[in-house]
């Protein structure tokens, strides 16, 4: 699944709490040297300590930092490799399947088509989406369906609690199967599903964590705009901020682009395929146990962290990239109202999740810390924007590390004391030369 964290936790444990072996096998000293790409910065050795030793100890095949200060991409490197079985090394615009951190993608677009008055925030979702639910004998639509609004889903308060039922996006042969279609589940086909479903809280009561609010938030965006959802993406959001190779990635193997990752696996290895030939047997986890395509507007694109990090730097500078509005950030990172935002005595979280982003205000600043992870088997992922200027994504070609935790929950709060160690930023700017 896209995401394994608690309700709660998933909001409160990154960015901000401080404001198989991927490595070539020749020794110095004590210690195993790295295959590394990118230029290195004197100034930013800080980075480099930490992405070598971090690779080294854990035991990951490889992994890609982008670091943008002011708007200026300062660092961009690579450790290890993109293809541990053929040596392969990594390189700083290698793509990574970037998996959640494909909702603040989302959520921009949606934010966009609003400032172009095609949408509020306040509409009700179902007008948009003329589907017809699929029914059991006997059951009726939950009425409360058409309570749920563009901005519930955008918060994660759309109804929908997959700790308590189940997280349609990876049901695909299961939902295939009730409706009496190929699989695996296309997106319309697990909205009609779900449509027949009952909710599992009133909309907008509190927050859960949920794929297919974002999968609804995809097909909105092809209704309004009469394009792809992938279409529409690099179209009127990508393109314009000069970021060319992020795409729809795709489940197979056989199907990987040209400067993709290979995706490394420790401990269950294999699962059941729910598409291609090998449908209903054994394959590598992240080549075939679920349904990528169909998980385009939550998890499915592909990106290098060079490219996150000029996605971060225009919504974090969004006066020069006009990628946004002033207006639209501001609700980007509004607080949710009730128990989304506010704990049971009525007290202000700490962190909560505004408009596809993680959120921490900065205490008596009016500032935040903006942050998405991502991890599917195969992958691990993290984009912060912090309050100061300081813009990183991380991505790794594996999802845990050899003691067992996700990858970038790990390393988050390392990439914040490697900042803090930066005595001088550069002036330079590495944009200027990337595609």
């Amino acid at each position: 699944m896209i995401l394994h964290f608690p309700r709660y936790m998933f909001v409160c444990v990154f960015s901000g709490l401080i404001c198989a072996s991927g490595a070539d096998k020749k020794e110095v000293g004590n210690k195993v040297k790295l295959v590394e790409s990118g230029k290195s910065f004197r100034a930013l050795a800080s980075f480099d300590r930490l992405m070598r030793d971090f690779v080294r100890d854990n035991k990951m095949p490889g992994a890609a930092l982008a670091v943008a200060k002011d708007g200026r991409l300062v660092y961009a490197r690579a450790f290890g490799y993109a293809d541990e079985e053929l040596k392969q090394p990594l390189q700083p615009d290698s793509l990574f399947r970037i998996a959640s951190i494909s909702k603040p993608l989302t959520s921009v677009a949606i934010l966009q088509l609003v400032e172009q008055g095609k949408l509020k925030l306040g509409d009700r979702i179902f007008p948009f989406l003329p589907r017809k639910p699929h029914l059991e004998a006997g059951v009726k639509a939950d009425p409360r369906l058409d309570e749920i609004t563009i901005r519930h889903l955008l918060q994660h308060r759309g109804g929908w609690d997959r700790g308590l039922t189940f997280d349609p996006m990876f049901r695909p042969v299961k939902i295939a199967s009730t409706l009496g279609v190929d699989p695996p589940a296309k997106p319309n086909d697990i909205i009609r599903y779900m449509m027949g479903r009952k909710l599992d809280f009133n909309p907008g009561a509190r927050f859960a964590y949920s794929n297919f609010g974002y999968c609804l938030l995809g097909r909105v965006i092809e209704q309004v705009s009469g394009k792809s959802y992938e279409e529409y993406m690099k179209e009127e959001v990508l393109k314009p901020l000069g970021i060319h190779s992020m795409r729809i990635g795709r489940t197979l193997f056989k199907d990987r682009v040209k400067g993709e990752v290979r995706y490394h696996t420790r401990g269950n290895l294999t699962a059941i395929a729910v598409m291609g030939k090998q449908i209903g047997r054994k394959v590598p986890r992240p080549y075939g146990a679920w349904h990528l395509e169909a998980m385009d507007s939550h998890g499915a694109w592909i990106a290098s962290s060079v490219d996150l990090v000029r996605f971060g730097s225009a919504v974090e500078y969004f006066q020069k990239s006009n990628v946004l509005n002033e207006k639209s950030v501001r609700e980007m990172v509004a607080r949710p109202q009730g128990a989304a935002g506010h704990d049971r005595d009525g007290k202000p979280k700490a962190a909560y999740y505004g408009l596809g982003w993680s959120i921490r205000p900065i205490r008596n600043t009016g500032k935040f810390n903006r942050w998405h992870t991502g991890g599917l088997d195969g992958t691990s992922t993290i984009l912060v924007i912090r309050h100061d200027g300081i813009c990183w994504a991380v991505l790794f070609n594996a999802r845990k590390t050899a003691d067992g935790q996700t990858a970038a929950r790990k390393i988050d709060t390392l990439v914040h004391r490697a900042a803090n160690a930066v005595e001088e930023w550069p002036t330079h700017d590495l944009f200027k030369n990337s595609k």
